[in-house]
């Protein structure tokens, strides 16, 4: 921040109706009126609780309260399992705690590709992790040291456990610093924006989680950016939402972009689907890493690549290649004839997409 000398106010914000901000500092006093020609709000967001559940954060946590735990829980129930609640529950079954998720949908990680969901919710019973997919949390209550979750559906009991951890999404950040005031537009909890990040009130932006999905730390960074640029009169592209790398930072990791096989299908694609477990790579067996697959999805009728999925061994960086690929409309002829080094485990992305084309060689 010094070096690219930005000056930084801390408190909390405030933007009045003739778009001057008030800041007010920890011991109450307020600074004078900021200007400013533009304003980028980008407030982020914070855990969504369950109905009318507060976070106490030693016993009903949201993420931020089991970052910050100072002891190990003996029992922990997470309900929801994207990838906040994927990545606590490998986190705290590493420490030894006794781990249960609850997740309403069929599967854990219910917006990546079944392929992949279930090859994690094979590691995580393996490693002891419960799973109870298709239940619903019905009511969290803390009796004396423990905390009863009572569910219901494919799994209807009530479960005991130490703490329970909330992870059923995220809600943005728009209260209390004067939106209602200025009328700008808010929409379940996230500011309104067009593709320039501008809201409906002039010279104010919104970047971020505070604007919606999807609420990732390097689309937020890509967003500001952006928006910058844009306001400074760069000619710069839109970001392309289609091309968005999601990423799980749980053991196995997760990493995707592009439709599922499910989706393509769904939305009317032709597909060629090549798949290539890891067990076949010679730098994941020399690495002992031999968990997971790449899967790779294109439309027959043009070639397209439309979503690629790893699960396995340093996913969330081999999901760069095709992130590019996607971005270049790349064809699958062009991935496979590129020259990949061996022994390297981006060689399982190219013979992934040679198994969807019939032209695998060393599978």
């Amino acid at each position: 921040m010094k070096k690219n000398k930005i000056d930084v106010v801390e408190g909390s914000a405030f933007i009045n109706k003739d778009k001057t901000i008030t800041v007010t500092d920890k011991s109450g006093k307020e600074s004078e009126n900021l200007k400013a020609k533009f304003t980028i709000i980008a407030t982020g967001a914070r855990a969504r609780t369950l109905g009318g559940l507060k976070f106490d954060e030693t016993k009903i946590m949201s993420s931020t309260g089991a970052m910050i735990a100072k002891e190990v829980p003996k029992k922990m129930t997470i309900v929801g399992s994207g990838a906040i609640g994927c990545e606590f529950a490998y986190f705290y079954n590493a420490f030894g705690t006794e781990v249960t998720i609850i997740e309403m949908l069929p599967t854990i990680l219910p917006i990546e590709d079944k392929d992949i969901s279930d090859v994690v919710a094979r590691e995580f019973k393996k490693a002891g992790i419960k799973l109870l997919t298709e239940t619903k949390t019905e009511s969290v209550e803390i009796k004396g040291n423990k905390v009863i979750t009572k569910v219901s559906g494919k799994n209807t009991e009530e479960l005991e456990s130490d703490v329970v951890l909330i992870a059923i999404g995220v809600q943005g950040n728009v209260e209390n610093i004067g939106l209602e005031e200025l009328g700008i537009v808010v929409e379940k909890s996230s500011i309104k924006v067009d593709k320039d990040y501008k809201t409906n009130v002039e010279g104010i932006y919104a970047i971020g989680d505070v604007n919606g999905p999807p609420w990732l730390a390097h689309v937020a960074s890509s967003e500001g950016i952006n928006c910058v640029e844009k306001i400074k009169g760069m000619h710069v592209p839109d970001i392309d939402y289609n091309t968005i790398p999601g990423c799980t930072y749980c053991q196995p990791q997760v990493a995707s972009v592009g439709f599922t096989e499910k989706k393509a299908i769904e939305e009317g694609y032709e597909i060629n689907v090549g798949k290539f477990p890891f067990s076949a790579s010679g730098k994941s067996r020399a690495m002992g890493e031999t968990v997971g697959m790449i899967k790779v999805i294109f439309d027959k009728k043009y070639d397209e690549l439309l979503g690629a999925h790893i699960v396995g061994v340093e996913a969330t960086e081999l999901i760069t290649e095709f992130v590019l690929a996607k971005s270049l409309e790349a064809t699958h002829e062009q991935i496979l004839k590129t020259v990949h080094a061996h022994p390297t485990l981006s060689e399982a992305n190219m013979e992934a997409v040679g198994v969807a084309y019939g032209e695998a060689i060393n599978i």
